[in-house]
């Protein structure tokens, strides 16, 4: 199987570099880090792909079975990896793609070295001594909405999520992103998404990570980056002065400050 093609892989900035991987989150794709790129390719070799079921991916890829769990993703990640051969990256993952690369680092220790997590939740769904944000009735009407009228819901959704309504712009561009996504494979990574629980995951975590949190957040409140950062022994958690759930769009220059920092740490 081509990778590159299936993954739609990009690989820009320096060829000798540290290599960076950026993995998108639900409903988006590798164009949600443009503003992310230029600050990397100076010193490291940037690596940007799609999920099989977005963006640029061959949608004749795509498996039901594969991707009704977060390990399909993170073997596209281990794939993506493979194919580039690339030792020690750092995995920067948005929203649901944090977790898929804990899943990612503990199934190939030897390509993931270190861990970005923007805006990560565990887990979508409070229960007792939890808060994820959601309770269980709130989840299963936003699937029941998103299923019934994908588009729709799109439409209703995304700025909220984006947050930022003074900035309509922001809306509209995740608003086009989730649209541009099938329905039907959407409606498969959204319930992968909205409905699991890595919590039990955090804690296999062993490599240096970022826990990157916003003041607020509608999908990840501040308790949620709170939990991650105490349940993965070593982390380091900052908040960024932003709001809504892609902070990589709406304050670039903080997102990209605080990954830059990490990232020299590391060396």
């Amino acid at each position: 199987m081509d990778i590159r093609r299936r993954n739609n892989i990009r690989v820009t900035g320096r060829p000798d570099g540290p290599a960076v991987v950026l993995a998108h989150g639900f409903g988006c794709d590798q164009n949600m880090w443009r503003l992310t790129v230029p600050a990397l390719t100076e010193h490291h070799r940037v690596v940007l792909f799609d999920y099989v079921g977005s963006g640029g991916s061959d949608p004749a890829a795509w498996e039901e079975r594969r991707y009704s769990s977060l390990s399909g993703y993170a073997q596209d990640v281990v794939d993506v990896c493979e194919e580039l051969d690339l030792r020690e990256a750092v995995l920067v993952g948005h929203s649901v793609s944090a977790m898929v690369g804990v899943l990612a680092a503990r199934a190939a220790p030897e390509r993931i070295g270190s861990l970005v997590m923007v805006a990560p939740s565990p887990c979508y769904i409070d229960s007792d001594g939890y808060r994820g944000g959601f309770s269980a009735e709130d989840i299963d009407e936003l699937l029941a909405s998103l299923e019934s009228n994908y588009l729709g819901w799109s439409a209703a959704m995304a700025p909220v999520i984006m947050g930022n309504p003074e900035r309509p712009e922001l809306g509209e561009e995740l608003t086009n992103s989730f649209c541009a996504t099938d329905p039907d494979m959407a409606r498969v990574f959204a319930r992968t998404t909205f409905l699991s629980d890595s919590r039990d995951d955090l804690k296999t975590v062993t490599v240096p990570t970022l826990v990157l949190e916003c003041v607020q957040d509608v999908i990840a409140p501040r308790e949620v980056g709170a939990y991650v950062h105490a349940e993965i022994p070593g982390s380091t958690l900052v908040t960024l002065p932003a709001t809504g759930h892609c902070p990589q769009l709406s304050a670039p220059e903080a997102t990209n400050a605080a990954l830059l920092d990490f990232v020299r740490g590391l060396r």
